[in-house]
C-alpha cells in the first residue's frame, strides 16, 4: 500500500523515524511503500492533503487550527522541542528599553508576526517592562537564523527557532543569546510536529495508516538508544555532508521523539485557546472535536 508523506519543509533530522522505517525495510516488510515528499512552501501540504495528493502531512499543531478543513484529522504528535524567539544577549537591554528591534524569520506574515510579538510581549509583561508593536519588525529571510544574525549585525534576534537546531548551533558556536521559549514567556508551546491525515484516507487506507504509526513508534524508540546509527542513517539517506553541528543536532533531536503517537484532544487545547484569544482561529466545539476523532486501532 502506497503511503505518501508531505513534509512541512525540507528533509531534516526531525523526520528520522520515517527515514529509518524506509532504510531498515520495516515499512516494506509490513506491505507499505512509504514516500517522503519535501515541500517548497510551508503550507502547501494542507492543499495536497485536502486534494488527496498525499496521505499524511507533517506540520506544527497550530496549523491544524489555522488551516482547518472538513475531514482533517490528527494522528498524533511524534516530535516536540522548545521553540520561540532568540534575542542576541547584547540586545536584551535594547528590548527592555522598548527600542527598535529587527527580527529575522523564515516566514513573515500577519499570523506568524502576531504570534512572535505576543511571545515577546508576554515575556515583557512577566518581567515588568513594556514593548510597542511598532518597535518590532519581522524580516523574512530563511531558516539559517544564526548565520543571518552573524552576517547582518542589524538583526537583534530571530523568530521561529527550534532549540534542537538553533539552540544547539548557538551553543556550538558560542553565540550568546536569550532563548525566549515557553519557560521564559507564559504561552503554550507549539514547536512540535503532528501527523495529519483526512477521513477519506482513513476510510480507504486506515489499516495501512495504523501500521505506519506502529512502525514509526518502533523506529523512534530504536533511534533514541542508537545515536551513531541514527547519524549514519540520516547522512546516507539525505546525502548531506557530515558535520559536528549536524551530529549534535541529531543527538538532541533523538531525545524529543515520541514513541506512542496518538491523537490527543487535550494536548493542544491551551494552544487553541491562545490562538483564539489572538483572534487568529475560531472553531466551534464540533469542528474542534472532529480533528481528534479517529477509530481505535
Amino acid at each position: 500500500m502506497k503511503i505518501k508523506i508531505g513534509l512541512e519543509w525540507f528533509l531534516n533530522p526531525d523526520h528520522l523515524p520515517f527515514i529509518a522505517g524506509i532504510v531498515s525495510g520495516k515499512y516494506k516488510e509490513s506491505g507499505l511503500d512509504v514516500e517522503i515528499i519535501p515541500t517548497v512552501e510551508h503550507y502547501d501540504g494542507f492543499e495536497d492533503l485536502k486534494s488527496g495528493k498525499i496521505d499524511i502531512h507533517v506540520n506544527e499543531p497550530l496549523h491544524l487550527y489555522e488551516h482547518y478543513f472538513e475531514g482533517i484529522k490528527s494522528l498524533g504528535c511524534f516530535f516536540e522541542t522548545r521553540g520561540g524567539v532568540m534575542i542576541r544577549a547584547d540586545r536584551v537591554q535594547k528590548l527592555r528599553a522598548n527600542g527598535k528591534i529587527k527580527i529575522t524569520t523564515p516566514a513573515s506574515n500577519a499570523t506568524t508576526n502576531k504570534i512572535g510579538f505576543e511571545i515577546l510581549n508576554r515575556y515583557a509583561q512577566k518581567n515588568g517592562f513594556v514593548i510597542d508593536r511598532e518597535n518590532v519588525e519581522f524580516i523574512e529571510t530563511d531558516f539559517w537564523h544564526i548565520t543571518n544574525m552573524q552576517n547582518d549585525k542589524s538583526f537583534d534576534g530571530a523568530w521561529l527557532c527550534f532549540y534542537n537546531f538553533e539552540g544547539i548551533e548557538a551553543e556550538l558556536k558560542g553565540f550568546k543569546h536569550l532563548f525566549i521559549d515557553q519557560f521564559e514567556s507564559p504561552y503554550p508551546n507549539f514547536s512540535a510536529l503532528e501527523l495529519m491525515t483526512t477521513q477519506d484516507v482513513l476510510d480507504t487506507k486506515g489499516e495501512a495508516i495504523w501500521k505506519f504509526i506502529k512502525i514509526t513508534n518502533e523506529m523512534a524508540s530504536y533511534l533514541k538508544t542508537h545515536s551513531l546509527e541514527a547519524q549514519t542513517i540520516f547522512y546516507d539517506y539525505s546525502k548531506q555532508e557530515k558535520s559536528p553541528l549536524m551530529d549534535n543536532i541529531i543527538v538532541d533531536t533523538l531525545t524529543r521523539f515520541e514513541i506512542d503517537i496518538k491523537a490527543d484532544a487535550q494536548r493542544w487545547r491551551a494552544l487553541y485557546e491562545f490562538l483564539e484569544e489572538l483572534e487568529l482561529v475560531k472553531l466551534d466545539i464540533v469542528q474542534y472535536s472532529k480533528i481528534w476523532e479517529t477509530p481505535n486501532h
